[in-house]
């Protein structure tokens, strides 16, 4: 199972960006993705998740309508659109795979996932 996160990148405060997390045919059916960051000295935090069946999601409070998850099935991908960037969403990113298949809620847990993509740099400027 190999995930690719992508679409990090220099952004001013206020601006945008839309992350990828790409997989292979299949690696997402019946699981949770979900997006985790991480900043320099700090735990890594969630972000967002999305049940790729179905396509309900949850989202950190601090991210709550400005961030939007979401999944393309046929492209085997999610996304996260980041709007209204702040400094404080300065981060490596990193998509992951819920560790259990067909989950009944959300975990936002770092230690549920087991498969990692490598991170993706997002750096705000203020």
């Amino acid at each position: 199972v190999q995930l690719q996160a992508s679409g990090g990148g220099l952004v001013q405060t206020g601006g945008s960006l839309r992350l990828s997390c790409a997989a292979s045919e299949r690696t997402f059916s019946n699981y949770v993705i979900g997006w985790f960051r991480q900043a320099p000295g700090k735990d890594r935090e969630f972000v967002a998740a999305i049940r790729w069946n179905g396509g309900d999601a949850q989202y950190a409070d601090s991210v709550k309508d400005r961030f939007t998850i979401s999944r393309d099935i046929a492209k085997n991908t999610v996304y996260l659109q980041m709007n209204s960037l702040k400094p404080e969403d300065a981060a490596v990113y990193y998509c992951a795979r819920d560790r259990v298949a067909v989950r009944l809620t959300v975990i936002t847990l770092p230690r549920a996932y087991d498969y990692w993509g490598q991170g993706t740099q997002v750096t705000v400027s203020s």
